[in-house]
C-alpha cells in the first residue's frame, strides 16, 4: 500500500481524536482535548492517506514527538536528530503495513526537514512497533522511565540515521 503526508486537517485531527486502540495499547487512544494541539502549526502534524484517499495515520516531527518522562531526564537533549511521533488507524495495525507506512513519513522528512539523524520514543511493551522500528534501521539507544501504579511508563528511545 502507498501513503502520503500532507498537513492535518480539522476533519483528519478530529477523527484521529477518536481512535481507540484497546486492551495494553490504549496509551495511544486519541483525545477529543487533542484536537487543537493536533491543528497547531509549531507541532508539525501530518496526516498520513493511503493509496485510496482514507486516512490512515498520522506523523508529527519534533517537540510532539517527544514524551515527558524524556524530557525531564534529558534525554532527547544528548545528541541531535529529529523526533517522530506516528499512529495508525487502528483497524490498520498488525496487518503487515508498518515498514511502509513509516518508510513513507521518513521519506516526507528527510526530503522536508533534512535531519542528520531520526529518533523516536515508543512504549517499552510494544514489541510489534519495536520489530518495524528495527526493521527500517532503528536501533534502540536507551530506556527509561518505569512502569509505575498511576500510569507512569518505560519507554524505549530509538535513533537511526537519515
Amino acid at each position: 500500500m502507498r501513503f502520503t503526508l500532507k498537513p492535518i486537517t480539522p476533519d483528519d485531527a478530529r477523527a484521529i481524536s477518536r481512535w481507540r486502540y484497546g486492551g495494553r495499547y490504549s496509551v495511544y487512544d486519541g483525545d477529543l482535548a487533542s484536537v487543537d494541539s493536533l491543528l497547531e502549526p509549531r507541532l508539525l502534524y501530518h496526516s498520513v492517506y493511503d493509496e485510496r484517499g482514507d486516512l490512515a495515520g498520522y506523523f508529527c516531527f519534533g517537540e510532539d514527538a517527544r514524551v515527558s518522562a524524556g524530557r525531564r531526564l534529558g534525554v532527547y537533549e544528548r545528541e541531535p536528530a529529529l523526533d517522530i511521533g506516528l499512529g495508525m488507524r487502528p483497524d490498520l495495525t498488525g496487518r503487515g503495513l508498518g515498514e511502509e507506512f513509516v518508510h513513507a513519513g521518513l521519506r516526507f522528512a528527510k526530503e522536508t526537514y533534512s535531519p542528520q539523524a531520526f529518533r523516536l520514543t515508543v512504549a517499552a511493551f510494544n514489541r510489534r512497533a519495536i520489530r518495524v522500528y528495527e526493521s527500517v534501521g532503528f536501533e534502540p539507544v536507551e530506556t527509561f522511565g518505569a512502569p509505575t501504579p498511576d500510569g507512569g511508563r518505560e519507554w524505549l528511545l530509538m535513533r537511526r540515521e537519515a
